[in-house]
């Protein structure tokens, strides 16, 4: 019987997982909320970007009642290398589900909620009606609720984003993800500067509209990269920023090229702000939901500043 040549290899994963350094760790604040939070999220039969992508921050935003809703299905179309959501053929849509969501927000109070969703590539428009759908009842149901979408690209249909913009949500997000270079590697179903130009078109649709959009580091990009991508955010007239660490999900994933330490990401939050970011969260565990309700009121004061310094000029 032949022995394999190099059996130290036999069954190793492709990409093996690097230890996480000490600053990397989640809490939980108030057991008791969190328990509430998953009962109501289950009780209305509905999925979450917090469990689907496993995010890092599922135990202290639930803790706060801070659930991000995640609608369309729990199967995306497409197979980004850095996401834990599966992919796969999806089911139908739920008729019920603006019900559902703004039930949910109801019940747990909420003053600020995110609403996100797989990619539905095999949808006509994307998926962008049954966003509005969800908005729209979720608005009515929660008068003194903001409303902050993180959406798909729509990719190849057309202007159907504007269907969303018609429900007025207070924030629109779509994240860029990563660097130029990297797309065919981490999102190979996207196209970086469509991204771009949706976040642009978004913004001469409803000025008025905060837009926000965000970012992984340690995926293998260069300082100087991630410098020209908020250059690009800002000429699309981007307001708020996120910056944090790309956590590998499995060794199937893309591999993490490195950690970045909290003083590296104070940095970049620097260097955006000065290149004119309204608002910039950055660090290692910072997401695109992450504290959205805390900044969501500090982008409503530092627009409320501008607009003073305008008028005094």
């Amino acid at each position: 019987m032949n022995k394999p040549r190099h059996p130290e290899k036999v069954n190793k994963p492709l990409n093996p997982i690097k230890k996480k350094p000490s600053w990397i760790r989640s809490k939980i604040l108030d057991t008791r909320t969190f328990f509430k939070t998953k009962e109501v999220v289950n009780k209305n039969k509905l999925h979450t970007v917090c469990q689907e992508a496993n995010c890092p921050n599922i135990t202290e935003c639930w803790s706060k009642k801070h659930a991000t809703f995640m609608i369309m299905g729990d199967t995306c179309t497409r197979g980004c290398a850095f996401c834990d959501v599966k992919t796969g053929k999806p089911n139908k849509l739920d008729p019920f589900e603006h019900l559902k969501v703004s039930n949910a927000v109801k019940e747990l109070a909420l003053n600020h909620v995110v609403i996100t969703s797989v990619d539905r590539d095999d949808l006509e428009d994307g998926g962008a009606y049954h966003f509005k759908k969800v908005v729209s009842e979720t608005k009515k149901n929660n008068p003194n609720t903001t409303v902050e979408v993180l959406t798909p690209d729509f990719l190849r249909k057309g202007n159907s984003f504007e269907r969303v913009l018609e429900a007025n949500p207070d924030v629109f997000n779509h994240n860029i993800e990563t660097v130029p270079s990297l797309y065919l590697k981490v999102r190979p179903g996207s196209r970086y500067f469509s991204s771009l130009k949706l976040l642009e078109s978004v913004k001469k649709i409803k000025p008025s509209m905060f837009t926000k959009s965000g970012i992984m580091v340690g995926l293998g990009e260069k300082k100087e990269e991630i410098l020209q991508v908020m250059d690009d955010l800002r000429s699309a007239n981007v307001d708020f920023l996120t910056i944090g660490q790309y956590l590998q999900p499995s060794p199937k994933h893309h591999p993490l090229n490195r950690y970045y330490n909290p003083d590296e990401f104070k940095e970049l939050k620097n260097i955006a702000l000065l290149k004119g970011f309204l608002l910039v969260a950055s660090s290692p565990l910072t997401r695109s939901s992450y504290h959205a309700d805390e900044d969501f009121k500090k982008l409503k004061e530092k627009r409320d500043e501008q607009i003073k310094c305008q008028r005094l000029q």
